[in-house]
């Protein structure tokens, strides 16, 4: 039979009030009443039930994280981060997949509210001002993770993605390519608003190289399949395309992957560069050239914001940009 708080009231002497006090590391008692207390929890072996110690303290001890989706392996290095801070805490954490459906988003946000989870990480998608708003009005602390925010005042862990696709482009031109299409996955909308894409542009323009808005492709998803379906667009379109940079390593492998089917060799033919740095980059037929973002740190230190705030040691207010670096590989050449 589980012991419950009464009992260790009881045998202490004192109040459950007093017992919730010492447990939770409170005021408001004497050093012999924390005695009794500690003293009484050892001898009836009392271990304070998760849930009923946050009714107590207004804490869940809880964190969620939100994903798009989360069979893929960049939502794995991230949870990895997420989870370790969490955990050194005593922490747990919540995982949500939206489908990037707003019906779906907006329910696993109510379910969180329900659960009185202390913190959210929203993550790999656009924070939009209703999701923003609605979270804000439960006073519930959020951090937008290597994502979107149409609210400028939410705290973002991110890469400077602008500055990475400039490093990305200017790369392949430095390598000797000019004919270079771009894919991204995500949120539509004008490409001077799209921040991959400007920096992708800004590069083509630093190096007098002609920008054609037709050779950027836009799609959902950042996967496989949006990779390789926009490859096939892009080389239907430009056949004298000699590099392509993709907005996600998954999207690079499908480049890889369309290039075969037609024939065309990587990197011989076709320089292909990548966005994450995720274990299939070095997976692939040729290992592929990628940018790095550190996603087990940027989730580590999303959690660690939270934490953070949530036990009074520092506001949630300012954002944190990572820096990003280049992994060469074996997937360009020069043309």
């Amino acid at each position: 039979m589980d012991i419950n708080i009464k009992e260790v009231a009881r045998k202490a002497g004192v109040s459950i009030a007093t017992v919730s006090r010492v447990i939770n590391g409170k005021e408001g008692y004497s050093d012999l009443t924390r005695q009794k207390v500690m003293r009484a929890i050892q001898d009836l072996n009392y271990k304070p039930n998760a849930l009923a110690r946050g009714l107590l303290n207004q804490k869940t001890q809880t964190l969620a994280i939100i994903f798009p989706q989360v069979s893929d392996m960049f939502t794995g290095r991230v949870l990895r981060g997420v989870e370790a801070a969490a955990h050194q805490e005593n922490f747990s954490v919540i995982v949500c997949k939206t489908d990037g459906s707003h019906v779906r988003t907006m329910r696993h946000l109510e379910l969180l509210a329900e659960k009185r989870v202390d913190g959210i990480v929203f993550a790999s998608e656009i924070l939009v001002k209703e999701y923003s708003d609605f979270i804000q009005r439960l006073k519930i602390p959020l951090v937008v993770l290597s994502g979107e925010s149409d609210d400028p005042g939410i705290p973002c862990v991110r890469c400077d993605d602008q500055k990475a696709s400039f490093t990305a482009t200017s790369y392949l031109i430095g390598q000797g390519h000019t004919q270079i299409g771009m894919l991204y996955g995500g949120r539509k909308g004008k490409l001077d608003e799209i921040t991959r894409v400007v920096g992708y542009h800004e590069a083509l323009s630093h190096f007098h190289v002609p920008f054609d808005p037709h050779k950027v492709i836009t799609s959902e998803g950042f996967g496989f399949q949006e990779g390789k379906t926009g490859a096939a667009q892009l080389l239907d379109r430009f056949p004298n395309l000699t590099a392509i940079f993709a907005a996600s390593d998954e999207m690079a492998v499908g480049v890889i992957a369309a290039a075969y089917e037609r024939g065309i060799r990587v990197p011989e033919q076709l320089s292909v560069v990548g966005y994450d740095d995720l274990p299939i980059a070095e997976m692939t037929t040729p290992p592929l050239t990628t940018i790095h973002q550190p996603l087990y740190k940027m989730g580590f230190k999303a959690a660690s914001m939270l934490l953070d705030h949530i036990h009074g040691r520092e506001d949630l207010f300012s954002s944190v940009v990572f820096p990003h670096t280049i992994i060469e590989r074996g997937s360009v050449s020069r043309p």
